[in-house]
This record gives structure tokens, C-alpha cells and sequence, in this order.
């Protein structure tokens, strides 16, 4: 049995002796898990894992390799990654680079061999807390002493945001749509492409002015990391569009557009990363989603407002989707572009589409 070469240690002083796999370096971030099966490299290029160490439930992570169109953002900024068995041999004619040679390249440490069933029902049972992915030499009570030490992050929708506008089009499109950015995925951009929409992405602190002078069919409001709470600039311009302008949000989104109706959030107990399933309360209907945060919305605070629950969590019955049919707007909790995931949600993409026309033709 070759000697282990780094440890995960928890907040709360436990330690898990393990090999390291990508960027030789320590880290110390809130620890969450995925249940995902597969869309290893969707999560570690997904925006809202910025400062995240994220342990993945299923045992065998790399199998099929890194592709790199396949990336949800331009540089990947997951905190850490926590894996049982990590794959150094892909099996997939389109992969260009390993799993570990990707996080290494991204300056992105990962430990192996770890229980990371245990570790699973530990912040399951105990709740998100924080981890450091440390060289196994180093004592536990100097590991425990970084994450008292390491600052909590603040406001990191600033630090994945575009810092300029850019745009995404395609030829004789129909609609125009301005992405704000507070972390978006590019598949959503794909998937809005693919329905003949030209995108323009925009910084999450750009101007009310600024948005309407592109004059947009249709606004999204994008995921991303970090509580709500810190972002006035997004909640104001939802306010100021709301019932003018078709608005559709996803993750964050939803959130920031339950505040700006009145709604509180809060944060949950580990939050929901993976394949959940969620019920339509109109129809009835359960869909597997593919998710990504750790804020939810209060659902006694969202009786007050003009905003209506349409979807609900199975497993714990917190709100996954919101409606204010007046005004046209809409958003989930979940990932309706499916990456990684399921495609069962699409539909919530043409109902967007379906929108805009209305507004057109109004």
C-alpha cells in the first residue's frame, strides 16, 4: 500500500488520510456533496462552486475525462475536490486532458481514496461546514487553525462575474435576450441559441439604463455563488423591470427575484447539489433536475408577495420554483439546461421563448 500524500480534516476536527490528485497546494473552503452521477467536469467549471471543496458521492470520478468544450465557464473556480476513486485512464474518443491533469492546470487540489460515503452523512447529519485540504504532515491542530484563520468569503458573485458585456448570436434570430451575470453557465447560452435568441451577457452591476438601451425581448437572471442578501444592484433592476419585460431566473436567480418581490431566503443545512427530484404543484408532474445552491426561500415570508410556488422539492418540500403570471415572470431553483443532468426541465426554457412572443405580438 503506497504512504498517503494529503488529509481532508473538517471543522469539527475530523480527519480523512487520502492521496492528491491535481494542484499540489492547501486550501481551506466550505465542504458540500454532490450526488451526481456523472458531470464531474460541469461541477468543477460551474461558477457557483466558487469557494466550495466538493466531495462527490459517487465513488468513481474521471472515467471519461475532460473535454474541453464541455466547460460551463472560461476558467474554473470550485475551491477543492473530494473523490473515493479518481480515473487516470479515460475511456472517450473526445477527451483532451485527464480529470487530474485539468486540476492541476486550474490550480485546483483534489484528495482520493478517501470514505467519502462517510464524509457524505457527516455534512448531511451535521450541516455545510468548513475543510481543509491539507499535506498529511501537517498537524490536525494547525489544519483546524487555517480555517479559524482563513477569512469567510464575501460578495463572490464579483469575483465570477463578466467584468465586460459580451454577446452571443446567431444568424436571423428572433429574440434578444440580456443575460445578467452573476455566474452564468455557458449551456444555458446554448440552449437559448438553439431557440434563436441572441444573448448579451452583462456584469451583475450594470446600469438599469445600460440593460434597457439594448432594448430586450426577454431578461434572465443568472446562477451563481454566495447568498443573495449582498446583491441591491440585482434586486433593484428586477424591481424596476418587473411587468415590463419578460424575466426568467435559475439558482441565485430565483432568490434574487423572490427578495425583490418581499420574499426572505435562508441558509440551508447543506444545501442541494445533485439530481434531485422536484414536483410541478400544478400538474403533478416530477422531474429529475440537476441543482446547485445553498440558499432557499422562505415559503411563509412568499405568501406575502405577489410571487406563487410552482414546484416543490420531493425529499425535503422546499420551494423550487416561483411564478408572478401578471408580470411574466418566472423563475426555478434548479438547472432547466440540464448541465450536468437530465433534460426533463427544457421545457421551462421555451416557456421563456414562449413569453418574449407574447410580448411581441402584444
Amino acid at each position: 500500500m503506497k504512504p498517503f500524500t494529503k488529509k481532508l480534516v473538517l471543522e469539527n476536527g475530523r480527519e480523512f488520510l487520502g492521496y492528491g490528485y491535481g494542484a499540489n497546494v492547501e486550501r481551506v473552503c466550505e465542504i458540500v456533496f454532490n450526488t451526481s452521477v456523472v458531470g464531474y467536469q460541469e461541477i468543477i467549471s460551474d461558477p457557483s462552486y466558487l469557494d466550495q471543496i466538493v466531495v462527490m458521492a459517487y465513488p468513481l470520478i474521471g472515467n471519461y475525462g475532460i473535454t474541453d468544450e464541455d466547460f460551463e465557464s472560461k476558467q474554473p473556480v470550485v475551491g477543492g475536490m473530494v473523490v473515493r476513486e479518481c480515473n487516470e485512464n479515460p475511456s472517450n474518443f473526445r477527451y483532451t486532458k485527464t480529470f487530474s491533469e485539468t486540476l492541476e492546470e486550474q490550480g485546483i487540489p483534489c484528495i482520493a481514496g478517501v470514505d467519502t460515503r462517510m464524509i457524505v452523512r457527516i455534512i448531511r447529519d451535521e450541516g455545510s461546514q468548513r475543510a481543509a485540504i491539507v499535506n498529511v504532515d501537517t498537524p490536525t491542530e494547525k489544519a483546524i487553525e487555517m480555517i479559524k484563520n482563513t477569512p469567510k468569503p464575501e460578495n463572490q458573485v464579483a469575483q465570477v462575474s463578466s467584468r465586460k458585456r459580451w454577446f452571443s448570436r446567431t444568424p436571423n434570430h428572433k429574440y434578444d435576450i440580456v443575460a445578467v451575470d452573476c455566474g452564468i453557465k455557458h449551456n444555458i447560452i446554448r440552449e437559448f441559441i438553439s431557440r434563436e435568441c441572441n444573448v448579451t451577457v452583462v456584469p451583475y452591476n450594470t446600469t438599469l439604463d445600460e440593460i434597457l438601451a439594448f432594448n430586450p425581448d426577454g431578461i434572465f437572471i443568472s446562477n451563481g455563488p454566495g447568498s443573495p442578501e449582498v446583491l441591491p444592484e440585482v434586486v433593484d433592476i428586477i424591481k424596476a423591470v418587473s411587468g415590463r419585460i419578460p424575466l426568467f431566473g435559475i439558482s441565485l436567480g430565483m432568490q434574487l427575484i423572490s427578495l425583490a418581490y418581499g420574499a426572505k431566503v435562508y441558509k440551508m443545512k447543506c444545501g442541494h447539489h445533485g439530481c434531485p427530484a422536484v414536483r410541478d404543484i400544478e400538474t403533478g408532474r416530477i422531474d429529475m433536475t440537476s441543482q446547485s445552491h445553498d440558499y432557499a426561500v422562505d415559503a411563509e415570508s412568499l405568501k406575502a408577495t405577489r410571487l406563487e410556488a410552482t414546484h416543490l422539492n420531493v425529499l425535503d418540500g422546499t420551494i423550487e420554483g416561483i411564478e408572478c403570471k401578471a408580470d411574466k415572470v418566472y423563475a426555478v431553483q434548479f438547472y432547466p439546461e440540464s448541465a450536468p443532468g437530465p433534460q426533463d426541465c427544457a421545457y421551462l426554457i421555451d416557456k421563456f421563448i414562449k413569453l418574449m412572443e407574447e410580448k411581441q405580438n402584444a
